[in-house]
């Protein structure tokens, strides 16, 4: 024969699960039907890339039509981090020239990889290491965060593989453009928000990005 206290302990055993699993948090969004207005927001009044500067940064960091070394291919990314510039190769011998910020420190993580996918508005969750290292700055975000124009990823991030490992690299916008030209990132390349969405547009799935050695690391090799 059931007791009542044998029905309630059977009944908290059968309801118990679903009944913590409904407080579980909710996965970073991103929804679509904000996109545009983001991209408002964060793109200057009359903006002219080559021109544009409300951030006060130096010229240079703006975005320049350059010459290519001769022999590179079309549609790769190189990033110069002695000089903080990423270079988007072009038709003709050209390349896009854009300022950028490196990781600080010894996380800047030179390589060649594979842009493997690429998306707009990205959510961001801080990998295990960076809750580790700064668990004052990212444990509150362990679980993700949304999307939008305070979100570390910004307003595009083109996401760095070795192979078909995910590098958790990512070239991507940053909230922070007055970085640029610095090291501030824990192992990302940094750019401005209206200065991605122009690249974004033009980097094609596949291609490959070349992250060169920074200024220490070719001290110390030669």
């Amino acid at each position: 024969m059931l007791t009542r206290r044998h029905f309630i302990a059977s009944s908290a055993a059968l309801f118990s699960a679903p009944l913590t699993s409904s407080f579980a948090q909710a996965a970073p969004v991103s929804p679509p039907s904000r996109w545009a207005a983001w991209d408002a927001q964060i793109t200057p009044a009359n903006y002219v890339p080559e021109t544009s500067n409300p951030w006060g940064f130096h010229p240079r960091f703006l975005p320049q039509m350059v010459k290519a070394n001769d022999g590179l291919t079309v549609g790769d990314i190189h990033v110069d981090a002695v000089a903080r510039y990423l270079y988007h190769i072009r038709e003709g011998g050209l390349a896009m020239r854009y300022g950028v910020a490196i990781a600080k420190g010894n996380l800047y993580e030179a390589g060649t990889y594979t842009i493997k996918v690429k998306k707009k508005w990205p959510t961001w969750t801080p990998t295990p290491a960076m809750i580790k290292r700064e668990p004052h700055k990212y444990a509150q975000y362990e679980d993700g965060m949304n999307a939008g124009p305070q979100n570390p990823l910004g307003s595009r991030a083109l996401y760095l593989f070795d192979g078909n490992r995910d590098t958790y690299l990512r070239i991507h916008g940053s909230p922070s453009p007055r970085s640029i030209g610095g090291r501030a990132s824990s192992g990302c390349v940094r750019m401005v928000m209206a200065h991605i969405n122009g690249l974004y547009e033009e980097v094609v799935v596949g291609s490959t990005a070349h992250l060169h050695p920074t200024e220490d690391k070719i001290t110390a090799s030669s």
